[in-house]
């Protein structure tokens, strides 16, 4: 097998001793949650307003905790600490949807379209401000005469005609399409952005501390040369160690790859997982809708939402994993319908025999 891998303590070479002192005073603020959890387990205080009302002094702590530390990084942007308040509640209703165990996967694909639109708005739409374009459309309505509509959108064109989608296989393919499609529709001339695919995982059979991250070269389909002075992007419903981007681009950087810029966008993300990336990778953004304060010994995000992997495409078989183009299809209609131009890219990238190069 052709595989490059990255270990846990190549990432941790990278934080710096802030760094570890302000992972070290979130985990001790995060540890008041424990008792309140262990009591939590009786039911019956789940809505219980005292237990309510500590838990939120607890958590409102955390996000002090956490603005201050991202403050000081002009590299990480959280929705919640760069956005108006008035728009904070449609950010927290979406992460409190996505954390709940009884949303099906119908429910949280819906919510991650929401929370990449909310993504998307602010990583580009909000920088292009206050340059607008007019775009005019026919309407369906013909009587007395055809009329049609005029519309001023965000020019965020300067922003997104270089980029490439950056899939990493296999929990991000939902996530990059969403991006993609919403840069061909922000776009001034339809832009379908070609896609890289990466198929890296992490070994879940070891701790935090000692980790690897596996890239598999052999079943990932890209083109270096479409890579070269790109802007890349990467989206993925999660960042907890940060490992996998890592790995990925230090290899293109091997490679002798330079890209132009590299944007991590993320519905939630780790503390740690987004020092790790802005440390490692001298000009990565990471732009998250949510921020959770640490990761528990197995690389988990806490409080998390689980496997979003899981949530979005449904569990493979142990020994018969989906391939893309399988997963794509089990997305039903309705999203290939929605996502055309997008799959049929991702398609390309597949079958059309780009490979590696």
């Amino acid at each position: 097998m052709n595989t490059v891998t990255l270990h846990a303590t190549d990432l941790d070479g990278y934080l710096t001793s802030r760094d570890i002192a302000h992972l070290d005073e979130m985990h001790a603020i995060y540890e008041e949650t424990t008792d309140l959890f262990n009591r939590m387990g009786d039911q019956s205080l789940l809505h219980d307003a005292g237990t309510k009302q500590e838990m939120t002094r607890v958590f409102e702590r955390i996000g002090r905790y956490l603005k201050h530390v991202v403050s000081e990084q002009d590299r990480i942007h959280v929705y919640s600490f760069e956005t108006p308040k008035e728009q904070h509640g449609a950010a927290s209703r979406l992460i409190f949807k996505l954390r709940k165990p009884q949303t099906s996967r119908e429910e949280f694909l819906y919510y991650i379209q929401r929370a990449y639109e909310l993504l998307f708005a602010h990583v580009y739409a909000d920088r292009a401000l206050p340059s607008k374009r007019s775009i005019v459309t026919r309407t369906p309505v013909s009587f007395p005469i055809q009329n049609y509509a005029i519309h001023k959108i965000p020019d965020v064109d300067q922003f997104i005609e270089n980029s490439v989608m950056c899939v990493m296989l296999r929990g991000a393919l939902l996530p990059s399409m969403i991006i993609s499609k919403e840069i061909q529709e922000y776009s001034s001339n339809n832009y379908i952005t070609p896609f890289a695919l990466f198929k890296i995982k992490r070994d879940d059979s070891k701790k935090e501390k000692n980790m690897d991250y596996l890239l598999d070269l052999d079943r990932s389909f890209f083109d270096l040369s479409l890579l070269e002075g790109k802007d890349l992007v990467f989206a993925d419903p999660m960042n907890a160690t940060g490992g996998s981007l890592v790995t990925i681009v230090k290899y293109l950087e091997s490679q002798g790859v330079k890209p132009k810029s590299i944007r991590f966008i993320t519905v939630i993300s780790a503390l740690k997982g987004s020092l790790r990336v802005v440390r490692a990778i001298e000009n990565a953004h990471v732009h998250t809708l949510w921020m959770d304060p640490i990761l528990n010994e197995k690389a988990y995000i806490l409080p998390g939402l689980g496997d979003a992997g899981d949530r979005l495409n449904g569990e493979d078989l142990p020994d018969n994993p989906r391939n893309m183009i399988q997963l794509m299809a089990d997305y039903g209609t309705t999203i290939t319908n929605l996502y055309r131009d997008q799959v049929r890219e991702v398609e390309l990238t597949v079958l059309g025999g780009s490979g590696k190069s």
